[in-house]
């Protein structure tokens, strides 16, 4: 039996002679290979550009903690400019102080905090080596040294650039008058200044976009307004449970416990260590379970009970997430980075949510992307 004619060159199909498993995986290599490629070239323009990205940030994350009380003196019949004049001046002298007393208070206590912490982890390695642990000895005393010797080397790095970032004098100064000018016309005008952003928006899809900015704002306002509270929470209970047991460095350590809490999970776990360390070789075993059993309540209280209360479902981030976000924020760009990494996690995670989710109800239009401004605020339609 004679075999058909051969298909000519001309009725091949190429693309009929590739399996579909792999077409299909061809098709999601390139589309991630542009998204990647996409979100590499963001990453170098914004850390190239952190001169001037990081105030923005830092001025948006102001904005967020200071709008709501413009919008309650213009809501009682305060005239807008007067309001953002008066919550401004009062907010940054609140803020501004209490940052100075926390920080000052920190680099005062920090070369005793030093040397309890290094003694903490020296009396540890006795206990391990004797009964009932027995364990063999452990030349921790190198490591401990060289970190004596580089706090020693950079103590004055530390103290001088405790508000600051490896930023020159110059650009620190730019700085902070690009954050104070843009945190002005954000507290003022940030309604105008979204609905000039959403003009340049298709109009098909300008509503939903509308809304994710409302929902990604929202979100930025309950994560700072909840990191705020939980961060004086924090200072204050655990610094009662170090008073009340005795402890030295109370203040420093109260401090510290504050700052560290604007950075998830990692702050509250490394500062309530150190706190557990000091007091375990101070004042003994009892002290350091009474403190350890206040750190672990206080943030348990925290984790189950107010991050619920005060972010609600506007802010639902995973741990290991949060995690993530702050170890790629901290190789990226240092402190700023593990600051401001969280936030704009907060935010992103509400904005795809609304995008994708398809939610149009009452909820859907909840917050506002920025405090209005003094003009008519129409639907961010056609």
């Amino acid at each position: 039996m004679n075999a058909g004619p051969a298909p000519s060159a001309a009725g091949r199909d190429a693309a009929a002679a590739v399996p579909y498993p792999l077409r299909v995986a061809a098709a999601l290599s390139w589309r991630l290979l542009a998204i990647s490629g996409m979100v590499v070239v963001l990453g170098y323009i914004v850390i190239t550009l952190r001169v001037v990205v990081i105030p923005v940030a830092v001025a948006l994350l102001l904005t967020a903690l200071l709008g709501p009380a413009v919008d309650w003196l213009t809501e009682h019949r305060v005239p807008r400019g007067l309001a953002t004049l008066v919550v401004l001046i009062g907010g940054l002298a609140l803020i501004g102080g209490l940052l100075v007393f926390v920080v000052q208070a920190f680099i005062s206590g920090l070369p005793d905090l030093q040397q309890e912490v290094v003694n903490s982890v020296e009396q540890i390695r006795l206990w391990l080596q004797h009964p009932p642990f027995g364990l063999p000895s452990v030349n921790l005393q190198n490591p401990a040294d060289s970190l004596s010797r580089w706090l020693a080397a950079n103590r004055d790095a530390i103290t001088s650039g405790a508000l600051s970032t490896a930023f020159t004098v110059g650009q620190y100064l730019t700085g902070v008058a690009l954050a104070l000018f843009t945190l002005i016309y954000f507290l003022y005008g940030g309604r105008s200044m979204w609905r000039f952003l959403l003009g340049g928006v298709p109009r098909s899809v300008r509503g939903r976009v509308d809304m994710a900015g409302r929902r990604g704002f929202a979100s930025l306002v309950g994560f700072i307004r909840a990191t705020v509270l939980v961060a004086v929470l924090d200072a204050v209970t655990i610094g009662i449970g170090l008073l009340l047991v005795g402890a030295p460095l109370v203040v420093p350590l109260a401090a510290l416990i504050f700052l560290s809490a604007f950075i998830p999970v990692i702050g509250a776990v490394v500062s309530g260590v150190i706190a557990v360390l000091v007091v375990l070789v101070v004042k003994g075993l009892v002290p350091a379970l009474i403190v350890l059993a206040v750190v672990i309540g206080v943030q348990q209280l925290e984790g189950n009970v107010l991050q619920p209360l005060l972010m609600g479902r506007a802010v639902e981030l995973n741990g290991v997430a949060v995690v993530l976000a702050v170890a790629v924020g901290t190789v990226l760009a240092g402190i700023a980075g593990a600051l401001l990494s969280v936030p704009l996690l907060a935010v992103l995670n509400a904005g795809i949510r609304a995008l994708t989710g398809g939610d149009s109800g009452p909820d859907a239009a909840a917050g506002s992307p920025f405090p209005p401004a003094d003009v008519p605020v129409q639907p961010a339609g056609p």
